[in-house]
């Protein structure tokens, strides 16, 4: 039984640790919309999460090609890392600029959704527990 309950709380927690992530992505494009030359970043959410809950139980770690590269800890690196691409411009402006306010708009919206649906799910899961603690005394 426990090990399932550990199972969904790794699960919430690796997707809320992704959305969070995405997130900082989308609030760095919009910050950007106006700075020459800045290419609109994503993030491939399904491969991230696919990523993070097959690797060793669902904990994430970057690959190091070299002996002098830092640790994620030590650098500060974030979740999802590898799994963040540019996105196609879909009409890119005359100073190279590829963000489309509109779209990382929409992009952000849709992330916290289901980032507050999430969270609800990590609530709705607790809730459950400490019923069934009350009511086994």
């Amino acid at each position: 039984m426990l090990s399932k309950i550990d199972k969904e709380m790794a699960f919430v927690q690796n997707a809320l640790n992704l959305r969070a992530r995405r997130q900082e992505i989308l609030a760095s494009n919009i910050a950007n919309s106006d700075t020459p030359n800045y290419k609109a970043r994503d993030m491939d959410f399904r491969a991230a999460l696919a990523s993070a809950l097959g690797a060793g139980g669902g904990s994430m770690t970057l690959a190091k090609t070299s002996a002098r590269h830092l640790d994620a800890g030590a650098a500060g690196g974030q979740a999802g890392g590898a799994h963040i691409k540019f996105r196609a411009a879909l009409q890119p402006s005359l100073d190279g600029n590829t963000v489309d306010p509109n779209v990382e708009r929409a992009q952000f919206t849709e992330n916290a959704l289901h980032y507050q649906f999430l969270i609800d799910r990590a609530t709705s899961t607790f809730r459950t527990l400490g019923r069934a603690l009350e009511s086994g005394r």
